[in-house]
């Protein structure tokens, strides 16, 4: 007799919509804010069917954190592999991309620094595998393209990128700069970029992109 097909824990309906609604929450109110409490009477459901998915709140907000960061990374392949665009073209639509993610609470990365350090620590790791696979698939194909100087190591320069990276993202940062995760993406992509492109690059990102 055939077995009809059970549904798996991860791909439940219940869960991914707990994940939305916790994902929601998290960014625009910080880590401090979630409460399962809270989650459960938005939700409609009780608190108990939320630890069935999920045993602890950072359990979900681990989840939604790993969940981020592989988004950009699968943006970012789906992005460098078009070939039909330019690689100007993918530098700004990844950026646009990116400081678009980064619209979240600013106070977000301080809050889990604070209250849930092993949770921020768990970002940092994420940041750290991340950056070098997709910073090293934009130099290497603007490389290509002639648009990133030729005499620049790639593997030397996300070196340079990462630390640089996250040290402007961690929360002393932004309270230093006044400045929140997406203008200090922004800015500092613009400012890493300017170095790197060749005089032609530069020219077909002005031509694309006048401000």
């Amino acid at each position: 007799m055939a077995v009809a097909p059970t549904t798996s824990p991860q791909s439940h309906p219940a869960r991914a919509r707990i994940l939305q609604a916790a994902r929601t929450q998290l960014f625009a109110y910080g880590y401090t804010a979630l409460t399962m409490d809270e989650l459960a009477t938005e939700l409609g459901v009780s608190k108990k069917t939320l630890y069935v998915h999920f045993p602890s709140k950072d359990t979900l907000v681990g989840e939604i954190l790993r969940g981020f960061v592989g988004e950009i990374r699968t943006s970012a392949d789906t992005l460098f592999s078009d070939r039909t665009l330019g690689f100007t073209v993918k530098l700004r639509r990844f950026t646009e991309a990116m400081v678009k993610r980064l619209q979240v609470n600013p106070h977000l990365f301080h809050d889990l620094q604070r209250s849930a350090p092993h949770l921020y620590q768990q970002v940092e790791e994420l940041r750290h595998r991340n950056i070098p696979h997709v910073f090293g698939l934009l130099l290497r194909e603007g490389q290509a393209a002639g648009m990133v100087r030729a005499d620049i190591d790639p593997a030397f320069a996300v070196e340079f990128w990462r630390p640089a990276i996250q040290t402007l993202l961690h929360p002393a940062s932004q309270e230093r700069l006044q400045l929140t995760p997406d203008e200090i993406f922004s800015r500092a992509i613009q400012l890493f970029f300017g170095g790197l492109l060749t005089p032609a690059g530069r020219q077909d990102h002005e031509k694309h992109f006048r401000p």
